[in-house]
């Protein structure tokens, strides 16, 4: 009996451990469960199988803010207080740094406080078919938003699209003053998308502007979405589109 047992857990592919076996009945009721057990379970097809390894991978999808979800904040603040110099973004500065060092000394220069912010925030609303088109792709698998935005900008507009995830800066306000930002990480979002591939999901992103061709090319998937043209011409590698139903067939198929 103790044979008739090592050769079916040999054919099964199941190893047993040597040990003292003093009792004949414990080793009829080994080969009892070995020919009981599901045998789709021993081929790795049932629920208690051994784990196959597949490209068949969880999805996760990273997509830019501004421009792809809701207006350019910096470009409706210049538009309020008809300071152009505020209309650069990151669609025409690729130096993050650079950028963000010019508009708060722009923002000291005319005396601008984050309560105007605020309310110039305040009156703004997602882009048409944003909001449906996140709720859809929420519904068909998991999404981050990584953005260069700050938590103050942010949270109007977060409301205005049920909350989902958000990685972005901060800001650094003293006496109703922008005196600075923190950043949360240098090249976040490439850092986050290649977190994300790292726990074996696969990973679909979407942008517009230089700040998100790291993120892009460290995806499995990278879209670009109502970018610039000089932006598509320097980056001809990624998709281009401009409709949101096909960026949900593109992010999602």
């Amino acid at each position: 009996m103790v044979a008739a047992a090592l050769d079916l857990a040999a054919a099964t592919g199941v190893r047993i451990q040597a040990r003292a076996v003093t009792h004949p009945q414990f080793v009829a009721d080994a080969a009892a469960d070995l020919r009981n057990f599901p045998r789709d379970c021993w081929s790795g097809q049932g629920d208690y199988g051994r784990a196959v390894p597949s490209d068949d991978r969880q999805t996760m999808v990273a997509l830019d803010l501004e421009g792809v979800l809701v207006p350019e904040i910096w470009i409706a603040i210049a538009e309020h207080t008809g300071i152009d110099e505020l209309r650069r973004t990151t669609r025409d500065e690729p130096d993050y740094d650079r950028l963000m060092g010019g508009r708060v000394e722009l923002l000291e220069r005319h005396d601008l406080t984050m309560g105007l912010i605020a309310d110039v925030i305040a009156s703004l609303q997602p882009l048409d078919g944003a909001a449906e088109f996140l709720h859809a792709l929420r519904s068909r698998t998991q999404v981050v938003i990584l953005s260069d935005t700050f938590e103050q900008f942010a949270a109007p507009l977060m409301a205005q699209l049920e909350w989902p995830t958000l990685l972005c800066h901060r800001l650094v306000v003293a006496d109703d003053r922008v005196i600075g930002y923190r950043p949360r990480l240098a090249d976040h979002k490439r850092l986050a998308v290649e977190a994300i591939r790292s726990l074996n999901y696969r990973v679909a992103a979407a942008g517009d502007s230089y700040n998100d061709t790291a993120m892009l090319q460290a995806a499995d998937t990278g879209v670009l979405f109502r970018a610039p043209d000089h932006v598509i011409e320097e980056f001809p590698q990624f998709p281009a589109l401009c409709a949101y139903d096909e960026l949900l067939t593109a992010l999602t198929d």
